[in-house]
């Protein structure tokens, strides 16, 4: 569910940013795709979408995050780069 979320929540970002809306990190680190009251934890799920596979997951947001970084020190190769 989680992933879902986050996935969700990255197609409503790219698809404000191509209206031409601008996203602020600031806003973005507030938004939590855990969210739980919806959830139902021990049943009533449809099972009948098990079998869908989904389409490939693309993990970039075109969002700088370095003003949330602070001074913080350079990340090494890789980890530094916002998804």
């Amino acid at each position: 569910m989680i992933f879902h979320n986050a996935l969700d929540i990255a197609e409503i970002v790219r698809q404000l940013q191509e209206e031409g809306y601008a996203v602020d990190p600031e806003d973005l680190a507030h938004i939590s795709p855990y969210l739980t009251e919806h959830v139902r934890r021990f049943g009533e799920y449809s099972t009948h979408e098990l079998g869908l596979v989904p389409e490939a997951y693309d993990p970039h947001l075109d969002v700088d995050f370095s003003p949330l970084r602070g001074d913080a020190p350079p990340a090494p190769d890789g980890y530094g780069q916002a998804a």
